[in-house]
C-alpha cells in the first residue's frame, strides 16, 4: 500500500480568497525558486525537411553559362552535370578561357541559349570529378616556422596541380573541343567575356 501511495500525485488544495475560489497547487507541485546561473544549451529543433534541389529548367547539360561570381565572373561556361544542393559542374574548357573544371552555384549563373554537344566525354571521368572528395584541399603537414615568416623578398610557392585533375581536365577539354570546332565562331564566343556597360538593359536581353 504505501508503495501505490507514494507512486500517486499530491492532489491540489481548493481555497477560499473572499468571494472567488482557486485551487492551489501541492508544495511539490509549485515552481522551483532555484535556477541555473548558466543556460543550458539545448539542441536547436530543426522542423524544415532538407528537399532536393530543383534546377532550372534552363540549366541543361551542354548549355553555356555566364559566371556572375567568383574570380571567373564574366566568363562564359559550359554545364556538364548537376549535383546535388543546387551546384553545377561546369568548365571552360580551361583552353578556351582559362576556367577549370569546378563547382558553381546554380544562382550565381546565366543560362544562354547557346548549347554544346557533350558526346565523346568520357562519363566515367566525369562521375570521378562530381564525387563529394574531388575538390577538397590537401591538409598542409608543414608550419610556418620563425625564419620563414621574418624572411623578406622571397615569391611565395606556387600551387602545384595534382597530375590526376590534370588528366581529367585534358580528358574532358579534349572532347569538347572537337565538338566546339565544328560550330562556326563558338570558340571565339567562349573566350570573351560578358560585361554591362552604361546604358545597357539586362532585363530586355535575350541570352
Amino acid at each position: 500500500m504505501s508503495v501505490q501511495q507514494g507512486s500517486e500525485k499530491p492532489a491540489s488544495q481548493t481555497k477560499k480568497f473572499g468571494k472567488s475560489e482557486r485551487e492551489v497547487p501541492h508544495h511539490t507541485q509549485r515552481a522551483k525558486k532555484f535556477y541555473p546561473a548558466e543556460d543550458e544549451n539545448k539542441p536547436k529543433k530543426v522542423r524544415k525537411s532538407i528537399k532536393p534541389a530543383r534546377p532550372r529548367s534552363s540549366l541543361v547539360p551542354g548549355t553555356v553559362l555566364i559566371l556572375l561570381a567568383s574570380r571567373f565572373r564574366g566568363k562564359r561556361v559550359i554545364l556538364l552535370k548537376h549535383l546535388p544542393q543546387g551546384v553545377l559542374l561546369v568548365t571552360g574548357p580551361y583552353k578556351a578561357n582559362g576556367v577549370p573544371l569546378r563547382r558553381v552555384n546554380a544562382r550565381y549563373v546565366i543560362a544562354t541559349s547557346v548549347k554544346v554537344d557533350l558526346k565523346g566525354i568520357d562519363e566515367k571521368v566525369v562521375e570521378k570529378v562530381s564525387e563529394e572528395g574531388y575538390f577538397t584541399r590537401e591538409k598542409k603537414n608543414d608550419k610556418v616556422g620563425e625564419e620563414a615568416f621574418f624572411a623578406q623578398g622571397e615569391k611565395p610557392e606556387k600551387k602545384k596541380v595534382t597530375s590526376a585533375r590534370a588528366n581529367d581536365q585534358k580528358a574532358v577539354d579534349k572532347a569538347l573541343l572537337t565538338n566546339i570546332k565544328k560550330e562556326p565562331m563558338l570558340l571565339d564566343y567562349l573566350r570573351s567575356s560578358f560585361s554591362l556597360r552604361k546604358g545597357d538593359r539586362p532585363h530586355e536581353m535575350k541570352w
